[in-house]
């Protein structure tokens, strides 16, 4: 059996997130038992969510456990199979954290689903046509739910949400505006996103009204609905521009996930303009990924939906990765690839 490197999670943040809270380890995989498949990894999503994680306190899903391979997305091959619903050869899309090889039940239900690199790349399952791809999809469709003509905006415009959101709302025939860090992701954005405009939040420096202001041009009809993936500053500028009965779809909150106390400058806005705002786990509404997952893979397939990835090399470059990402220095998907 092959030789298997991991990544666990050696001790949890105080406060910001470094490498030293990560450990690597090396270890052997087990020979399969009868109904178990080994895969191995191509490549692992790396994704905010599993910054919440790796704190102890109560959160919407249980935390990652010390001295245990780190959580995450992977796609690869199954290179043993000793189920007879899985082939060598098989490209297939699980939860295999952050190793090189994970073994897994072919019988559990979700744990394995075999996709097609026909047309649509491997890598892509993690981004645009997976986990990213559909949380974009529900808090547009099932909670903005926007008319053709209204104003939309989406924070982290250029990852792997944002650019999924943007796809998916001009092809409803939405104005389109983002919020991103820095010139080129903004360039990005319009230029291969397809975002009708996009503000550089890093300009104003966490100033609520100058970047309200700075909002008020590209969003002259006001803001209908909102996809919040940061929460703090960014999301107080934008309440500054909603119209009444607005939408905000609340799917992340990343300026807070160091531990702080994330206020909300002016809470009555949502009174005053009797904004609807709810918060959603994508992976408690699996009842709609068929249907999010075909639109966003006809979308790729029709070059309507071209997002980009930053890639690092091999399993021991996945913290300094994770940890770029929390800082916004990826373009797009952030993924390791492993193979």
């Amino acid at each position: 059996m092959p030789h298997n490197q991991q990544i666990v999670l050696d001790n949890r943040p105080q406060g910001e997130a470094v490498a030293s809270n990560f450990r690597l380890v090396r270890t052997d995989t087990p020979a399969l038992q009868d109904g178990q498949v080994l895969v191995r990894h191509h490549y692992l999503s790396l994704d905010p969510y599993m910054r919440g994680r790796m704190n102890e306190g109560r959160s919407y899903a249980a935390a990652q456990r010390l001295g245990e391979v780190m959580m995450g997305g992977t796609v690869g091959e199954v290179v043993e199979s000793r189920h007879p619903r899985y082939a060598v050869g098989d490209k297939v899309l699980g939860m295999g954290g952050w190793q090189e090889y994970s073994v897994v039940d072919g019988a559990a239900v979700g744990a394995l689903r075999q996709v097609d690199t026909s047309h649509v790349p491997l890598s892509y399952y993690l981004g645009a046509v997976g986990m990213p791809g559909v949380t974009a999809w529900y808090g547009l469709v099932r909670i903005i739910a926007p008319k053709e003509g209204e104003t939309v905006v989406v924070s982290a415009a250029t990852g792997a949400v944002g650019s999924a959101f943007a796809a998916l709302a001009k092809a409803r025939g939405c104005r389109v505006v983002g919020l991103a860090g820095g010139a080129d992701k903004c360039r990005y954005a319009l230029q291969e996103l397809g975002f009708d405009a996009c503000i550089d939040y890093r300009q104003y420096a966490g100033d609520v009204k100058a970047l309200s202001q700075a909002l008020k041009p590209a969003c002259p009809n006001g803001i209908d609905g909102y996809f919040e993936n940061v929460g703090g500053p960014i999301m107080d500028a934008v309440m500054l521009r909603m119209n009444a009965f607005s939408r905000i779809a609340l799917c992340g909150m990343i300026a807070g996930y160091d531990g702080a106390p994330l206020p909300m400058l002016n809470p009555a806005l949502l009174l005053i303009n009797r904004t609807r705002l709810e918060g959603f786990i994508v992976s408690e509404h699996m009842q709609v990924w068929p249907e999010a997952l075909t639109e966003l893979a006809t979308l790729v397939g029709a070059g309507k939906l071209r997002p980009r990835e930053t890639v690092a090399q091999g399993i021991a470059a996945a913290p300094h990765a994770f940890l770029g990402l929390l800082k916004g220095k990826n373009l797009g998907k952030q993924l390791v690839k492993l193979i």
